[in-house]
C-alpha cells in the first residue's frame, strides 16, 4: 500500500546534531522527482549527496516525489538509512537499500575472548558511532533500547543496520542491545545478516527468552542462507532475573556471559544504587557463581559516574575480586581505567609465572607432583595462572616469549 500526499520527516536536525541528518519525503502521483539539498558542505558534496538521494529513490522505483533533505554532515549510510525508512513507513517493500560493507566489519569473534569493556553508544546517534572504535573498547554496543526514544526506535534499526555494515570500529566486538522482548525479536531481523558479533538481552528473566531468540535467529538464516557465529549476553536488570541466573546462563550454547544492570536491579528492589553497591553485593555474587558454574563470562553493570575516575577504579577493582571479567561503560574515557584495573597487577604476573615455570619443571622431569616452595600446585591453580599470562601477554605486560627469557 502507497500513501500519497502524507509527507513523512526522519531523522535529527538541530544545532547541537551532527553527522546526521533530516529527510521529509512525500510521494506523489505525478510531478518527477523535486528534490532540496540543504547543507553546509553543498560546494564539496552537494552533488554527490543528490545523486545518492536519487539513486535510492530510484532502486525503490519511486518516480514521483518530493525530498527535502537538511544535512549536518551525514555520511552516505546515515543518508541511505534516513531516506529508506521515510520510504518504508510510505510504502510496503520489503527490498533494502544497504551500504558496501567494509571489510573491517566481516570479521568474527571467539566465544572466549576478553570482554573487560564494552561501550554504549546511541542507536539513533551516527556522530557517536562513526569514530567510536579509536578509544579501543572491547566491544562497541550499538543500544536500540534504552539510549532510544520509543518515536526513533523505527528508524534506529535501519542506521544500526547500515553501521554496522559501513562504519570501521578497529578490530571491537560488535555488539547490539535489542529491545525488550517481544519487540526485540523484530530488531533481530535488521541486524542477524549484518555481521553483528554480539546480541545484548535486556531485562531477561527466563531461558524461554533466549531459546525464542535462537529460534527467531534460525528462522532468519534459513531465509538468508546465511549463517555467522552470533553470541548473547542476556543482561539480568531484576530480582527474578537473579534467581534465575544459573538457567539463564544454560539456555543456548551461544551464550558467552551474563551481564547485570544495577540501575533497574535497585529499582525493582526499591533501594537506592550506591558507589560502595552493598546494595548489590548479592545478586552479583549470585550472578557470578552462575556464571562461572556455567563456564561463561560474568560481567559487571556500567558506572554512571563519569567524572570520578578514583570512584571508578575502586568500583573495578571490588568487580575483579568478586569474580567479574568485564563492565560497560557510558563514556570513551572509562575504558583506560577500565581496562587498567582489570588487568592483573605485576605481583599476580610474577606469581602465575612462578607457577607456570614450576609446572612445566615438573611435567619435563615426570614428576606427578607439583610444587612451588612448601605448596602443592593443584591444576585449577595452574589454570588460573595460565589466564593470567595470557591476559597479560594480550594486554602488552608480558613479552609473548617471557619463558624463554626465564
Amino acid at each position: 500500500m502507497t500513501k500519497l500526499n502524507t509527507p513523512v520527516t526522519i531523522g535529527n536536525f538541530d544545532q547541537k546534531v551532527r553527522s546526521d541528518c533530516q529527510v521529509t519525503l512525500e510521494l506523489k502521483d505525478k510531478g518527477g522527482i523535486q528534490l532540496s539539498v540543504k547543507s553546509k558542505v553543498y560546494a564539496l558534496f552537494g552533488k554527490s549527496i543528490e545523486k545518492l538521494c536519487k539513486d535510492e529513490l530510484a532502486f525503490f522505483e519511486i518516480e514521483h516525489a518530493i525530498l527535502t533533505l537538511e544535512d549536518k554532515g551525514a555520511l552516505p549510510f546515515v543518508i541511505m538509512a534516513r531516506i529508506e525508512c521515510a520510504v518504508k513507513q510510505l510504502m510496503d517493500t520489503e527490498k533494502e537499500f544497504l551500504p558496501e560493507i567494509i571489510q573491517e566489519n566481516t570479521n568474527e569473534t571467539l566465544k572466549k575472548q576478553f570482554r573487560f569493556s564494552r561501550l554504549y553508544l546511541p542507536g539513533n546517534t551516527p556522530s557517536m558511532m562513526i569514530n567510536a572504535g579509536i578509544h579501543n573498547p572491547n566491544g562497541i554496543i550499538l543500544d536500540l533500547e534504552d539510549a532510544v526514544a520509543p518515536a526513533k526506535k523505527e528508524e534506529a534499526r535501519y542506521l544500526v543496520r547500515n553501521a554496522l555494515r559501513a562504519v570501521n570500529f578497529y578490530g571491537a566486538e560488535r555488539m547490539v542491545r535489542i529491545n525488550q522482548l517481544p519487540k526485540g525479536l523484530d530488531d533481530l531481523d535488521f541486524i542477524v545478516p549484518h555481521h553483528v558479533n554480539l546480541i545484548l538481552v535486556p531485562k531477561c528473566e527466563s531461558a524461554e527468552q533466549i531459546k525464542q531468540i535462537d529460534e527467531h535467529i534460525k528462522q532468519i538464516n534459513a531465509q538468508s542462507g546465511k549463517k555467522q557465529a552470533i553470541y548473547y549476553m542476556p543482561i539480568i536488570e531484576s530480582a527474578l532475573g537473579v534467581e534465575k541466573a544459573f538457567e539463564i546462563a544454560t539456555a543456548s550454547t551461544n551464550i558467552v556471559a551474563i551481564a547485570i544492570g544495577l540501575e533497574d536491579f535497585t529499582a525493582d528492589l526499591g533501594v537506592q544504587r550506591t558507589n560502595e553497591a552493598k546494595e548489590s553485593l548479592y545478586a552479583r555474587s549470585r550472578l557470578v557463581n552462575a556464571c562461572k558454574a556455567a563456564g561463561i563470562q560474568p560481567i559487571d553493570s556500567v558506572f554512571s559516574d563519569v567524572s570520578d575516575m578514583q570512584a571508578l577504579a575502586s568500583n573495578v577493582k571490588i568487580s575483579k575480586s568478586l569474580g567479574f571479567e568485564g563492565m560497560g561503560c557510558i563514556h570513551p574515557r572509562q575504558i583506560a581505567v577500565i581496562h587498567e584495573n582489570f588487568a592483573p597487577e605485576e605481583k599476580e604476573i610474577e606469581k602465575a609465572k612462578k607457577i607456570i615455570i614450576a609446572f612445566e619443571d615438573a611435567k619435563s622431569k615426570g614428576l606427578g607432583v607439583v610444587s612451588l616452595g612448601t605448596k602443592m600446585i593443584d591444576p585449577p591453580v595452574v589454570k588460573r595462572a595460565e589466564t593470567t599470562i595470557d591476559l597479560a601477554i594480550n594486554l602488552g605486560l608480558l613479552d609473548k616469549n617471557w619463558m624463554h627469557n626465564n
